[in-house]
């Protein structure tokens, strides 16, 4: 069970204190002077809230939650604005996996998992409309999101041309493109980009990217899993680095 806070003053107290917090729900219908304190301080310190039923935050937890049930985060989330210029003081050439709504806690572990083994320098993730690193993903990636930062941003498309405007080759895997994976020159700061299990990446990035490349296939399935796919790529950044003599860590 992931680590939890419930009634509306401690989650209040706790958000004040800077606590980590992953996300919060609230009843629906919740109408207070203390709501509306909650939910402002959830926008000033970028908290997601989530509007539920009752009976979802009765599932959670019999005692007395007020309404209100937030979950910790199991890790402290970076800002991709503040790690950019690190990674470059660093003297590596930086190497980020953007994850556009990966919904399936199997898949986002197991792609944190190869990310750490491959010396990827950082995870970008969605505030909403993705998983988020809990307990069950951070057992899923044996500990890899412990070691390896993930930053959490309001808005994928800015976070994409934010890597792009600091001189990232954005690179996307999609069934969409007529390009082989190994096409890029990965031995520049790269960005992969892959994305929901469903729908792929959202369009808005498709077309800002560098470049969009696709995984030859032959079979009659007609996709491959994301993590596998993302495990493909990844490692084709550090075979093109390798080749070329680069650190990866």
């Amino acid at each position: 069970m992931e680590n939890y806070i419930f009634g509306i003053r401690p989650v209040i107290e706790a958000i004040k204190s800077g606590a980590d917090i992953d996300k919060v729900l609230i009843k629906k219908d919740i109408d207070s002077a203390n709501a509306s304190e909650l939910f402002s301080l959830a926008k000033e310190y970028q908290i997601v809230i989530q509007r539920v039923p009752q009976e979802k935050l009765n599932r959670i937890t019999k005692k007395n939650h007020q309404g209100v049930v937030a979950f910790l985060s199991a890790i402290t989330y970076h800002r991709l604005e503040n790690l950019v210029p690190e990674l470059y003081e660093d003297g590596i050439v930086p190497f980020i996996v953007v994850l556009d709504g990966i919904t399936d806690v199997r898949n986002f572990g197991a792609i944190a998992r190869t990310c750490e083994c491959a010396g990827v320098s950082a995870i970008v993730i969605p505030e909403k409309g993705s998983v988020s690193v809990g307990a069950d993903a951070v057992k899923t990636s044996a500990g890899a999101l412990l070691s390896i930062p993930v930053c959490r941003e309001s808005s994928m498309n800015k976070a994409v041309r934010f890597l792009l405007d600091n001189g990232y080759s954005v690179i996307s895997a999609t069934e969409k493109a007529s390009q082989l994976y190994t096409m890029p020159d990965y031995t520049v700061p790269t960005a992969i980009v892959m994305g929901n299990e469903e729908t792929g990446i959202s369009e808005s990035i498709l077309k800002i990217s560098s470049d969009l490349v696709a995984i030859p296939q032959f079979g009659n399935i007609g996709s491959l899993n994301v993590s596998v796919a993302a495990g493909i790529m990844i490692y084709e950044v550090v075979n093109q680095r390798m080749k070329a003599n680069m650190q990866i860590l």
